[in-house]
């Protein structure tokens, strides 16, 4: 349903801006759109983060943390990049086990101490295991594609035939320009519920996994209540990329307030800490 609807952002686009041909073209794009989520969504995340792979013996403690928990998990080990971002955050990613990726940024490394990385790589290789990461992955690709192509709706031509008239009839360069001005507005906003109807009890079920593997949730609750307060001070750049990709990540990494957090791709971080909580038998 996910890859219907943001498809169908896509014939839309196509229909406003170019009649029955555009529709045709909407077509194509879609399906390539498709096929690229599907193939490079990995590829794509990790870009947007500028991540790049490290070993075990550039960072050992990471690495021997992404190993043992994969081991105990039964899973493939997952490679593992780092991103130079200052912003504390982790996420995962791939269209499958046998092809995931595990990506933690330097505001993380810096911030977290080795109970609690151990406690936020088990939630991203929950989602490895919860099977999460294709639907995840391929939602942030879609989604990406959506909003730079709702971009170009307001900056290509209307398509109008010769005349002055539309291609396909009857409406005019201003009900186009109208049309595109909504998809404009419309269609990121479209793409972000939709991911975050996909992701939001997705966190849920990797933090239950987490605190299983780990056996100790109040890490994991300790390394969000740091994420909320690093995020206040360092937010992710809004970027349309960044904003897409921020769906995989363990924590919004957007300062939001108020009507804003309807979009947000992640459940409340308090929410989640009370969960984690009750888990490990703490009373409020």
């Amino acid at each position: 349903m996910l890859v219907a609807v943001l498809s169908g952002l896509a014939l839309v686009l196509g229909r406003s801006l170019g009649g029955r041909a555009g529709l045709a073209a909407g077509l194509l794009v879609a399906l390539a759109m498709n096929a690229a989520a599907f193939y490079r969504c990995d590829r794509m995340a990790l870009r947007s983060m500028r991540a790049y792979p490290v070993s075990e013996a550039e960072h050992p403690e990471l690495c021997r943390l992404v190993r043992e928990l994969a081991i105990t998990m039964r899973l493939p080990i997952p490679a593992v990049y780092v991103s130079p971002t200052k912003t504390p955050n982790a996420f995962t990613t791939g269209r499958n086990p046998r092809r995931s990726a595990v990506c933690v940024t330097e505001g993380l490394l810096d911030l977290l101490d080795p109970r609690e990385l151990r406690a936020v790589l088990g939630h991203e290789l929950g989602h490895v295991a919860n099977r999460d990461i294709l639907v995840s992955s391929v939602a942030a690709a879609l989604a990406s594609m959506i909003m730079y192509a709702a971009q170009f709706a307001w900056l290509a031509p209307t398509g109008r035939a010769r005349g002055g008239e539309e291609a396909d009839g009857g409406r005019n360069g201003d009900g186009s320009a109208v049309t595109a001005l909504a998809l404009l507005v419309l269609g990121p906003v479209a793409a972000l519920l939709l991911q975050a109807a996909v992701t939001r009890t997705r966190e849920y079920s990797a933090d239950q996994v987490s605190a299983r593997i780990t056996g100790d949730p109040l890490a994991l609750a300790g390394a969000l209540r740091k994420l909320e307060t690093a995020t206040r001070r360092h937010p992710l750049p809004a970027a349309p990329e960044l904003r897409s990709t921020a769906a995989l990540m363990i924590a919004n990494p957007f300062h939001e307030k108020g009507f804003v957090r309807a979009f947000s791709t992640h459940p409340s971080t308090q929410d989640r800490i009370a969960r984690l909580e009750h888990l490990a038998g703490v009373r409020r």
